[in-house]
């Protein structure tokens, strides 16, 4: 199954998970949503699989710097209207590898050694 890793290119913790997925000879493709954005279908997916609390990234500086009206009261659909808008507010890295397996966010390596193959 294709494995494809969402994330920001310069983030440490993506570059831990693309150390490790080298490691173990695991061929994946990168999307950088900084740079290529992402869209509403794939937000909405890994929300509904993972709760949108694990998709958006809060301990972020983009998430902290917000207004303290755009940080109070979030439901799903404010927390993707907030990501779509600036998609660094997305933990990273989130890791899909399709054949029905749920998407995985943020980097173990203990949790990647037991899904990703």
């Amino acid at each position: 199954m294709p494995v494809t890793v969402y994330g920001i290119k310069n983030c440490d913790t993506m570059k831990k998970a693309f150390t490790w997925l080298d490691s173990q000879g695991v061929q994946y493709a990168f999307h950088d949503y900084k740079a290529a954005g992402i869209d509403k279908a794939s937000l909405e997916r890994w929300c509904k699989a993972l709760g949108w609390e694990t998709v958006l990234n809060r301990a972020g500086t983009t998430f902290r710097k917000l207004p303290e009206a755009d940080r109070e009261s979030l439901t799903e659909a404010k927390a993707i209207k907030l990501m779509l808008a600036q998609p660094s507010m997305i933990k990273r890295p989130i890791l899909e590898q399709g054949g029905g397996k749920p998407p995985l966010a943020g980097f173990k390596p203990e949790v990647y050694a037991k899904s990703v193959k």
